[in-house]
């Protein structure tokens, strides 16, 4: 949600410029403008958290084993890039073996890391307006 309004903040605030000819009054409808659109959002975000409190404390280990798996398969492809290949490569050229050994992209897993956290940009979105601490 933070990138549709991200997208739509400004567009809607040219609108505004255009319908609303006195200054005061016009920042007044964008700063009412941007507080409906983050309520939206915080409103989807809540309903998300919701879902993920039921899934969570569901019996099924296929119900609420998902997102614990998804964050130990991205922890272990972290490990493997930043740690184990690194080590492996520099143990491997000590031995004097060539084998190659496989390299994972890590933008897919901080991609999904940070989408699981919830560090999509609304909190950055937030407070560059001022609208929180």
């Amino acid at each position: 949600m933070a990138p549709l309004v991200a997208i739509l903040g400004p567009a809607i605030g040219t609108i505004i410029d255009r319908l609303i000819p006195d200054k005061h009054e016009a920042e007044k409808a964008k700063l009412e403008m941007e507080a409906r659109l983050l309520e939206a959002a915080n409103q989807v975000n809540l309903e998300q958290i919701k879902t993920n409190q039921i899934e969570a404390g569901h019996r099924s280990i296929f119900v609420a084993g998902w997102r614990p798996a998804i964050g130990w398969t991205a922890a272990l492809g972290f490990g493997w890039a930043f740690i184990g290949q690194p080590i492996a490569v520099w143990i491997m050229a000590l031995s004097g073996s060539e084998v190659p050994l496989p390299e994972l992209d890590v933008a897919p897993l901080m991609e999904m890391t940070f989408a699981m956290l919830g560090l999509a940009g609304l909190r950055t979105w937030e407070k560059s307006r001022g609208l929180t601490r």
